[in-house]
């Protein structure tokens, strides 16, 4: 059937067996992995297994009935696999969600031996995810209970491994093994160019490059600091008179709103007559240790601000994008303090501002984890970008770490080329004091939840105080900004407010241009409602929540154009994307 010579074989799998200890090897050096902290060796976790004994210790009853029905279910599920096997028919026990993606291949419902192993991974995975509900524990333990179960869930799905991948298994028989030397090539080539096992590629890197085909809207710095560049874009002929300025993340590269020009929420802007500025932040080194959360508001917004204001601009649409919207919020309630009439209106992409409920990444924010963070930014003078980037990438492991395992290190194949996951890959330090500064004013102590608590250039914060239109945007499945906690966060301000809820998560509900099209959007103009009532009378619209938006800016820009800035007389420090971005 194979018609591969016995010697290739023989080759390969000599060559997999070299591989396999090289890598052993490695990772017996210490050379393995930035894993986020608090999934090992926490505390937390060994006071949840004293108290998961405790409890069963004292009523053991309760759990045996659970593992009852799971033999009574096994016992269904290896008859039923045995009249499979045999060529009768059989119903299934268990099958997976339609949307789950690693159990496409027909095997793995056509094949009796991949159908049982599918099908007792599913009963066995429901098992344990019953077990742990039948548990008392506070609301904190018990979320990191969930949390680390159904990592430990995802990563022993069969499909994960090479000899119960249906799959894997036909290309290793196919090829003679060779994916699987290719496979372990591309892990080790990765592991020791990155010295990080999560560190995974996800796409083909050589495809892009910055300025040509990624983060290539026209534009040119003009002003910069050691925080950041001010990005000016060439605008249209005639503009709407009022500018935007845009406040990315610092922990991520900007260009998430600029990506290829198909789906470039920039390119959109500018191309519907708006005079777009954006700040690109620095990806800082050890020199900027001793920048502070206070330095990255007056040096890193309102600098920039201020330069905009002095080209003539006396009001500006702010759209402040995840952490950028944190900052956002911050500046207009500190502009009223200090009488600024600046704000015309101000949007808000999956911004958190109450972290009561910060939802999974929280976990991450414990603090063992924080004081594990402090003393490795102590000796690197900042925080790693790519221990935040392999955080995230846990958030939806099933996505971001084992679709690649298996498509690079067992089928041996090159990620393909996908502008998004170029940019996710793309990660971002952040100065030691500033982040340990953000983390204790957001995650660990919520100042901004009430009025005052937070005092930043000398003025205490009121968001209270925030009274302009305001635009918020959150996305159903966010795992970074739980929609449910961006709706409690509306709340704390005042003035007209409109909350637009997209379908997918954090990055893919924000960038959904009009001509893909492929999420659809929510809104309610009852924010009065708890977030459950919200969503049962929120009326669903098909499309991009894109034109909406656009039709609010335009309707407050009382739908006029004039002329643009003399965008070629500006100083021109360099073209964009600039240089920041690139470090």
């Amino acid at each position: 059937m194979y018609n591969i010579p016995h010697e290739t074989i023989i080759n390969n799998f000599k060559e997999i067996a070299d591989k396999y200890q090289e890598l052993i090897l490695h990772f017996m050096q210490g050379r393995g992995s930035m894993i986020p902290r608090s999934l090992i060796d926490s505390d937390k976790n060994r006071i949840i297994a004293s108290l998961m004994v405790e409890q069963f210790w004292a009523n053991p009853e309760k759990f045996c009935q659970l593992n009852i029905e799971y033999i009574d279910k096994l016992r269904e599920l290896t008859t039923n696999s045995f009249a499979k096997f045999v060529g009768s028919p059989a119903k299934a026990v268990f099958s997976p969600d339609n949307r789950d993606k690693r159990f496409k291949d027909s095997s793995w419902e056509d094949n009796a031996y991949f159908d049982f192993v599918k099908q007792y991974y599913l009963l066995s995975s429901e098992w344990l995810k019953k077990n742990i509900e039948q548990y008392e524990l506070s609301n904190d333990l018990k979320q990191h209970l969930e949390f680390v179960t159904k990592h430990f869930i995802d990563a022993f799905s069969p499909s994960n491994f090479a000899f119960c991948n249906p799959k894997v298994l036909r290309e290793t028989l196919e090829s003679g093994g060779q994916n699987l030397v290719q496979g372990l090539e591309n892990f080790l080539r990765d592991i020791k160019s990155s010295g990080d096992i999560l560190n995974i590629k996800t796409t083909d890197k050589s495809a892009f490059k910055l300025g040509q085909n990624i983060a290539a809207t026209k534009g040119k710095v003009i002003f910069q600091n050691d925080l950041m560049q001010l990005i000016c874009y060439e605008p249209k002929e005639k503009v709407h008179k009022i500018p935007i300025f845009i406040i990315p993340p610092c922990i991520n590269k900007y260009y998430i709103l600029d990506l290829s020009p198909h789906n470039s929420l920039i390119s959109f802007l500018v191309e519907n007559n708006f005079q777009v500025f954006l700040i690109s932040w620095v990806n800082p080194d050890i020199s900027l240790s001793e920048k502070g959360f206070e330095d990255y508001l007056k040096d890193g917004i309102l600098a920039p601000f201020e330069y905009v204001r002095n080209l003539g601009f006396k009001k500006i649409d702010f759209v402040g994008y995840c952490m950028g919207g944190t900052f956002l919020a911050i500046i207009i309630a500190y502009f009223k303090v200090k009488k600024i009439d600046s704000v015309h209106s101000s949007t808000f992409f999956t911004t958190l501002l109450d972290y009561t409920h910060p939802g999974e990444l929280g976990i991450f924010f414990n603090e063992a984890t924080i004081n594990y963070i402090k003393e490795d930014i102590k000796l690197k003078g900042y925080f790693d970008g790519q221990y935040l980037s392999n955080s995230f990438s846990v958030l939806r492991a099933n996505d971001l770490i084992w679709t690649f395992f298996v498509n690079n290190y067992l089928l041996g194949k090159k990620p393909m080329p996908f502008d998004l996951l170029y940019w996710n890959a793309d990660s971002t330090n952040l100065p030691a004091k500033m982040y340990e500064e953000y983390l204790q004013n957001t995650y660990c102590n919520n100042l901004l939840k009430e009025s005052n608590n937070l005092e930043v250039l000398e003025t205490k914060i009121d968001l209270g105080k925030v009274d302009c239109n305001t635009f918020f945007v959150a996305a159903k499945e966010d795992h970074i900004a739980p929609w449910r906690s961006i709706y409690d966060g509306v709340k704390l301000l005042n003035g007209h407010k409109i909350f637009c809820l997209t379908d997918s998560g954090h990055v893919a509900g924000v960038v959904n241009p009009p001509e893909i099209a492929k999420y659809n959007y929510r809104l309610n103009d009852d924010l009065s409602l708890s977030s459950h009532e919200w969503l049962m009378k929120a009326t669903e619209y098909e499309g991009s929540w894109w034109n909406y938006w656009l039709d609010w800016l335009i309707k407050n820009n009382d739908n006029k154009l004039i002329d643009s800035l003399d965008y070629q007389n500006l100083e021109t420090i360099e073209e964009a994307p600039g240089s920041y971005v690139k470090r």
